[in-house]
């Protein structure tokens, strides 16, 4: 993933963007990073390709703004996943 650009804040939408479905795959990782009570200074160097000893305060921010993102997806994002798979 550290390849994949990234914004530091994904965009806040009530719906799925384009950045939602290309980032499907990380959002699974921080979920799965956070339900393992992975600390977000061992996820951000993986997941984002960011040192949180150089850049704290941003490696932070882009961790946290992902990870709540990623739980919309799992509260209200999916639901256009699936209305799109009965189509």
């Amino acid at each position: 993933m550290t390849q994949e650009a990234f914004l530091d804040h994904p965009p806040e939408s009530p719906a799925l963007t384009s950045y939602d479905r290309a980032h499907m795959k990380l959002y699974l990782r921080l979920l799965d990073a956070d339900a393992d009570g992975a600390d977000w200074r061992e996820a951000v160097p993986v997941l984002f390709g960011i040192d949180p000893d150089r850049e704290p305060e941003r490696a932070r921010l882009i961790h946290n703004t992902h990870l709540a993102r990623a739980r919309w997806m799992t509260e209200r994002g999916y639901r256009q996943l699936v209305q799109e798979g009965r189509h």
